[in-house]
């Protein structure tokens, strides 16, 4: 492999691991070489197990940092977040994920009272703490070191045995058939123990991770209560989903 080989290489690691995805088209626009040279680079990255091959590009496999994930799709969890506000219910306790789009929620929170919000999210506790009518209650656990969240037995020994109206999570993916999936095992036992506690399973996911797969299975469509995301309910994207459960 020559010198401006690997120079392309370590671009488009780099433009993965900062926006999660890559387009064939865009990269070799930005890059000045083929689209077929692309498809290989990325097949090459495929190999290496920090990709996955997508129609028209690749996706980031793997856990992304937690200040990476927070900028992405900002837009997006901004609106998510504004409607998830109204559905967190007065004098209750609630299970919020480690995700960034739930830690704008947290944000928000400012209003409540008499809350009481466990969550394996640190970011997420600390935007927590100052609000006089919230108790934050953090799971304990280990670090996964890339994402920042809690995990492990001890999270998972938390997250069970509080009991909540309701867990408000986001996902990796979400899938019409499989379901909600993760960017790995301990992320998923974690949220799927929350789920154990909770009456009720609110998912939130922008729209760019609707028809996509991770690498750790979580939730059926079943088992998810309402599905939020930053479209109109009427938006035809979100039609393989309409029949299996209700949308925000």
């Amino acid at each position: 492999m020559n010198v401006e080989a690997i120079d392309r290489l370590a671009a488009i690691r780099e433009r993965l691991e900062h926006d999660g995805r890559v387009r064939v088209a865009d990269l070799a626009t930005a890059l000045g070489v083929s689209e077929m040279t692309i498809r290989r680079d990325l097949e090459t990255l495929v190999d290496e197990g920090l990709a996955m091959r997508v129609r028209g590009g690749a996706v980031a496999v793997g856990p992304q940092p937690y200040a990476t994930r927070y900028g992405q799709h900002a837009r997006a969890k901004t609106v998510i977040a504004d409607k998830l506000v109204g559905l967190v219910p007065a004098g209750a306790t609630i299970a919020l994920d480690a995700s960034s789009t739930i830690q704008r929620l947290a944000s928000r929170l400012g209003r409540a009272r008499d809350l009481t919000v466990i969550t394996n999210g640190p970011d997420t506790f600390r935007s927590l703490v100052d609000h006089p009518g919230v108790e934050a209650l953090l799971t304990g656990g280990a670090r996964e070191p890339r994402t920042g969240s809690l995990v492990g037995p001890l999270a998972c020994r938390a997250a069970r045995d509080l009991l909540a109206s309701h867990l408000i999570m986001s996902a990796a993916a979400l899938d019409p058939g499989l379901g909600s999936s993760e960017s790995g095992l301990d992320e998923a036992e974690v949220k799927l123990a929350f789920a154990d506690g909770a009456d009720e399973v609110v998912l939130a996911v922008d729209s760019s991770k609707l028809g996509q797969r991770a690498s750790a299975r979580a939730f059926a469509l079943e088992r998810i209560s309402l599905l939020v995301t930053e479209l109109d309910p009427t938006d035809t994207r979100l039609d393989p989903y309409r029949d299996h459960l209700p949308l925000l």
